[in-house]
């Protein structure tokens, strides 16, 4: 099972949105530093999420990106359907050419971990995963690193 780079950072940065969305809008800029996500890149992802209506952009001073609905509401699944990952354990991309065009052995034993993973990441939140003590705790730490970088710059 190969899960790429487009596919983490997307969960990622959707994660990042949920957990700072009381602050309102949330500028790409602010999840790029905190995430360490080229800030291009996002823009990329976010616009296909855009697409998907999964967020929602504000203009102007202030503006950002809103999650367009509620977190617990927002699968891990859907996300990375958003940007076109797939979560595909075969060789063949599922297209059942993977041995000269024909199907291999394991081929729908591949089918099915595939299967099984989708669901996996289908039953998961957004919600769910922001509740979680563990990345609340990497938050606060992402908050400090930063927060501690601001305090240093402004110290006379």
């Amino acid at each position: 099972m190969r899960l790429t780079t487009k596919g983490r950072y997307a969960v990622t940065a959707m994660l990042d949105l949920a957990m700072h969305a009381q602050a309102g809008p949330i500028s790409l800029a602010d999840i790029s530093k905190r995430q360490e996500i080229s800030l291009s890149y996002l823009e990329q992802l976010f616009a296909r999420l855009r697409r998907a209506e999964l967020v929602a952009s504000v203009r102007g001073p202030g503006g950002g990106y809103l999650l367009a609905r509620a977190p617990e509401t927002i699968s891990v699944a859907r996300v990375i359907d958003a940007v076109d990952e797939s979560v595909d354990a075969t060789r063949c991309g599922g297209l059942s050419d993977c041995q000269q065009g024909d199907t291999c052995l394991t081929h729908h034993l591949w089918c099915e971990l595939s299967e099984q993973i989708h669901g996996f990441l289908e039953g998961i939140t957004l919600g769910q995963l922001a509740a979680r003590q563990e990345v609340q705790q990497i938050a606060d730490r992402q908050r400090e690193r930063l927060d501690g970088g601001d305090v240093f710059a402004s110290a006379p």
